[in-house]
């Protein structure tokens, strides 16, 4: 199924397709977040890499019971844009030598999939909210929530060290 498909005719069409679109992103994070960590060398980032891959096992759970609760099926649709994400992350990470200018280019890459990820929440809690769901929007906003610590976190780290370590 495609976005904008006849297989989507309502709201809640809408609202179930883009949660199997956040739901098989989060399941690709899930195997993405190991690889990163290995490769950072900042403690600090390989670290919040590994917080982050347990709060995304949490988000991962969190969905398949938005799923249950708004009785559909729990199942994932490939999701093209963080399978892009991720294959530049890692097209990237194999062209840098300067491991200082790894870390710069590993939290980009975060940030690339923290910010796609913001979005998509941000919309599935609003559709929620549309169709009455505020039981599924509340637990959504909990992952929104958490996705933006983590892309604050990414950003203060970024900017008190890993891009002045990588730039001198």
């Amino acid at each position: 199924m495609g976005l904008f498909t006849k297989d989507i005719k309502t709201m809640n069409d809408l609202f179930v397709h883009q949660l199997q679109d956040i739901y098989y992103a989060e399941q690709q994070l899930v195997k993405a977040l190991p690889k990163m960590a290995k490769k950072a060398t900042n403690p600090q980032l390989k670290q919040g890499f590994l917080d982050h891959l347990a709060q995304t096992e949490t988000h991962v759970k969190r969905l398949e019971q938005v799923f249950q609760m708004n009785g559909a099926e729990i199942k994932a649709v490939t999701c093209p844009a963080i399978d892009g994400i991720i294959k530049e992350a890692d097209e990237t990470a194999g062209e840098v030598e300067d491991k200082s200018v790894l870390d710069a280019a590993l939290i980009n890459a975060a940030q690339a999939a923290e910010h796609y990820e913001i979005t998509r929440y941000g919309s599935l809690i609003a559709w929620a909210k549309q169709l009455g769901r505020s039981d599924c929007a509340s637990v959504l906003q909990k992952t929104l929530e958490e996705e933006k610590a983590t892309d604050q976190k990414l950003t203060t780290l970024a900017e008190s060290k890993v891009n002045m370590r990588a730039a001198s």
